[in-house]
């Protein structure tokens, strides 16, 4: 027994601060990579768009590259699709935001792009149609866009290239994607200022009817037939 080597309380406690630096650094390194694909992708967007001359015609074509691009990345690296999703739409709404784009078609077609980009190496495509909506929600609040409008855009681009794949993934999309909208509309209003709580309007009101009842003369008039006798 004397040989046995127990875990004592510190000795555990000095295993999880370990465990907790090295989560830590990793989730650093995995936050300046994102800022980093984030960055690179919506310069290379908006330079694409101010080099065309012509941003509405040439958004879906771009759009379409970026996402291609930043697929078979992954696909040479074989992982990450995951992780970079979320910020190449990012990346690509903000590109699109700087050049005076169209970001509601840039979101469609982002989200769409990944979508199919994701069955066709056989990813989670509901985990990226996810990830890809994050990125476009996140980068429409940054810009300060209309968040509600271009989330509802975004799912409907998910589920509509869903639908292009087969009964399963639709269904798969629809699951991962369900309270995305209502979830922002709760946020926004959450924000918004509110109005006159209802107690107050009751307190007014009880104010008023006790008013009305002192100057009416059906209570009055008992305090007068006393004076008379």
């Amino acid at each position: 027994m004397s040989e046995e080597k127990i875990l004592t309380g510190e000795s555990v406690g000095r295993l999880g601060s370990a465990i907790k630096s090295g989560v830590v650094s990793s989730l650093k390194g995995i936050n300046e990579i994102e800022a980093e694909i984030v960055t690179l992708v919506k310069s290379t967007v908006s330079n694409s768009l101010r080099a065309t001359g012509s941003i509405a015609n040439e958004s879906i074509n771009i759009t379409k590259d970026v996402v291609k691009g930043a697929i078979q990345a992954t696909e040479e690296v074989g992982t990450g699709l995951i992780l970079s999703t979320k910020s190449v739409a990012k990346g690509v709404v903000m590109g699109f935001a700087e050049v005076g784009g169209d970001v509601m078609t840039a979101a469609s077609q982002t989200v769409k792009g990944a979508v199919k980009g994701a069955a066709e190496i056989g990813a989670d495509v509901a985990l990226v149609a996810r990830r890809a909506v994050d990125g476009v929600i996140e980068a429409t609040k940054e810009i300060g866009g209309n968040v509600e409008e271009t989330a509802k855009v975004a799912v409907g681009g998910a589920i509509e290239a869903a639908a292009s794949l087969s009964n399963t993934a639709l269904k798969s999309v629809k699951d991962m994607l369900v309270g995305v909208v209502e979830g922002v509309k709760e946020v926004a209003s959450a924000a918004l200022p509110k109005p006159k709580t209802s107690s107050t309007e009751e307190t007014t009101v009880k104010q008023e009817t006790a008013s009305e009842q002192t100057s009416s003369p059906e209570i009055s008039s008992p305090r007068r037939r006393k004076t008379e006798s």
